[in-house]
């Protein structure tokens, strides 16, 4: 990727999710890039364009990797995969020049983009689906290996270990995005769970 392509989608993304897609122009953009149309055009063929790959590079495909786990693989593999999925994601927040940016603007944009382009949903529930097998074989695997109680609900447990990172909830409008939650979160699960020695 160009940097001037990468300049322009992070600020994309940072007035998305302050001002909502809908209310971003490429005017907008250009201004606030202090660039041309012909280079925004250059890069991208229109801002429908622009905000699928926004949403593919910066959330669909960096978790989609985290998902290419081992059948071997043990709680705390999942929660070492996912804290390096959300670190990406906080690597991407700090390059944002306005620190204004919060969760409730990310949820915002997620439902902007799966209502702009429905295929996305459908690959984002198949990517939710798999991470929840994952939790699941992972606290299979945890039990058999004496690490996690045999006595817990191991879907439930899935689940809750699933929606952790939904943090980004609509109710906490407002709230900067705080990653240094997401490491006590999976932690304090797995703490509630893990065999007492």
């Amino acid at each position: 990727m160009t940097d001037r392509k990468e300049q322009i989608a992070l600020k994309a993304l940072e007035l998305f999710l302050l001002n909502g897609y809908h209310n971003v122009s490429i005017s907008d953009l250009q201004n606030a890039l202090n660039i041309g149309r012909g280079t925004m055009y250059y890069h991208f063929r229109d801002k429908d364009e622009l905000f699928f790959y926004i949403m593919t590079t910066y959330f669909i495909t960096p978790k989609r990797l985290a998902m290419r786990q081992p059948d071997s693989l043990l709680v705390t593999d999942m929660i070492t995969a996912m804290l390096n999925y959300l670190s990406s994601l906080e690597q991407v927040a700090q390059q944002f020049d306005n620190k204004n940016v919060n969760t409730s603007g990310v949820i915002t944009l997620y439902y902007t983009a799966y209502l702009q382009f429905p295929h996305l949903y459908k690959l984002a529930y198949r990517i939710y689906e798999k991470e929840f097998e994952l939790w699941k074989r992972a606290l299979r695997n945890s039990i058999y290996a004496g690490q996690v109680r045999s006595d817990i609900d191991v879907d439930t447990i899935a689940s809750l270990f699933t929606h952790i990172k939904d943090g980004y909830d609509s109710g906490r409008a407002g709230v900067q995005m705080d990653f240094s939650m997401f490491p006590r979160n999976y932690n304090c699960l797995f703490d509630l769970i893990k065999v007492k020695k």
